[in-house]
């Protein structure tokens, strides 16, 4: 492993996950509002996917649920658990931090000019339940990238500039450890959903990290995708080293975008689907895009680790066995199964966030072994509910159960500082 490589932080599912259809914008969310939802599972699942990325030979790393209910937040808005109404007390326990890929945008240290790895946090103003998750993430990456020698953390870019990190964000490189093209995407209208990535924040946040503007692009996303489902961009479009693998539908203006990708990185390549093989909607339903596409250590070429509802999707399986049967660079398809957190709108991609860096300046507590995650899933295992129904909430014996088991986690990771 070089001395530069990529590592996948995965949220770990929180004890506290449920349906509460919260995500304006997003179809699965809304489309499976009230219905039980099943925290042992969706976090064990999570956990097998980590596994299944170290078997891949992957680095692999995770970052620790939030405290729900927001009891602060709350209060904050003159409330608490028990008196609030139950769109309050829904955003307060939401587990969205579990969605790793909207925690912050990163910008590997060869792409600044300091030689450090710059992280913002995202501060997700655009939904309520999303919106009080900075403070705690941003505690958790000044802990997990403390190494001022190496990394830079960031506060969020601040109102009115709505900003939701690394999943409107792509970096396309010869290498993970080569200098790279990094591209922003942002938002101005999806219809009757909201585009939660402004411009200007795109913008800060390549100021923030020191960006050479050569070595940035700001593309559009696209009104209909937007309008279709795809609330962020990743669910339309992937990229990996020289590899962009995207819909035909994903950007506003796709050849102006091509065409500059081009001119930056002659090297690039891109994988796209037409929509005649793959229609959006079918894209937006099994989350073709939102996958991991990953370089094999082995010299394997790359890999996409999808949801395995791309599978069920004869259009989108089809499609792919025909990718991975040609001489591209995307050589293998792993499908693992999320079905809880696709059931409330991430997949694959969703649930990580990609830092490339060396692995021994992180602080290892952050880092996955099997033995770790063996222990983590004893935790879990213990103490998450096996199920919640939203009517639940408002049970303050959920609350105190949801604590608990958190608790319990953080000690067996040995990061009780993040307590409260």
């Amino acid at each position: 492993m070089s001395a530069l490589t990529e590592i996948n932080f995965d949220g770990i599912i929180g004890p506290s996950h449920n349906y509460a259809g919260l995500s304006l914008g997003n179809i699965a969310s809304s489309t499976n509002a009230g219905a039980t939802a099943y925290p042992r599972e969706a976090a064990l699942q999570g956990i097998t996917k980590m596994r299944h990325n170290l078997e891949l030979g992957l680095a692999q790393g995770f970052l620790m649920p939030l405290d729900r209910p927001n009891s602060g937040w709350l209060e904050a808005l003159g409330t608490n658990v028990a008196a609030a109404e139950p769109h309050l007390r829904a955003a307060a326990f939401s587990a969205s931090s579990m969605w790793a890929a909207n925690a912050a945008t990163v910008s590997p240290a060869p792409d600044a000019p300091d030689g450090k790895c710059h992280l913002t946090v995202a501060n997700l103003q655009t939904m309520p339940h999303r919106s009080h998750e900075w403070p705690g993430t941003l505690a958790q990456l000044q802990l997990a990238f403390a190494d001022h020698e190496h990394f830079a953390v960031h506060a969020p870019v601040p109102s009115p500039f709505g900003d939701e990190g690394a999943a409107n964000h792509m970096r396309l490189c010869s290498g993970h450890d080569a200098p790279g093209l990094e591209i922003f995407v942002y938002g101005k209208s999806g219809g009757p959903f909201p585009a939660r990535q402004h411009i200007e924040a795109s913008k800060a946040v390549a100021r923030k990290h020191g960006l050479d503007e050569q070595s940035v692009i700001f593309a559009q996303q696209a009104e209909a995708a937007i309008a279709a489902g795809a609330f962020h961009n990743d669910v339309v479009a992937v990229a990996n080293e020289r590899v962009l693998f995207t819909h035909e539908q994903a950007f506003e203006q796709p050849d102006a975008l091509y065409e500059a990708i081009r001119a930056k990185l002659p090297e690039a390549e891109i994988i796209i689907v037409p929509a005649d093989r793959v229609s959006l909607a079918d894209a937006i339903k099994s989350y073709l895009f939102n996958a991991q596409l990953v370089s094999l250590p082995d010299g394997g070429g790359m890999a996409l680790i999808l949801p395995s509802e791309a599978r069920e999707n004869e259009a989108v399986w089809a499609y792919l066995t025909d990718l991975v049967a040609g001489n591209g660079p995307i050589r293998r398809l792993c499908p693992v199964d999320v079905r809880q957190s696709m059931a409330n709108g991430g997949g694959p991609a969703c649930l990580r966030l990609r830092v490339v860096a060396n692995p021994a300046t992180v602080d290892p507590r952050f880092m996955a072994t099997p033995e770790k995650l063996d222990a983590i899933a004893r935790v879990v295992s213990e103490y998450w509910p096996e199920s919640i129904d939203p009517d639940q909430l408002q049970d303050p014996a959920l609350a105190d159960l949801v604590r608990q088991a958190r608790s319990c986690l953080l000690d067996v990771c040995r990061l009780a500082k993040l307590e409260g």
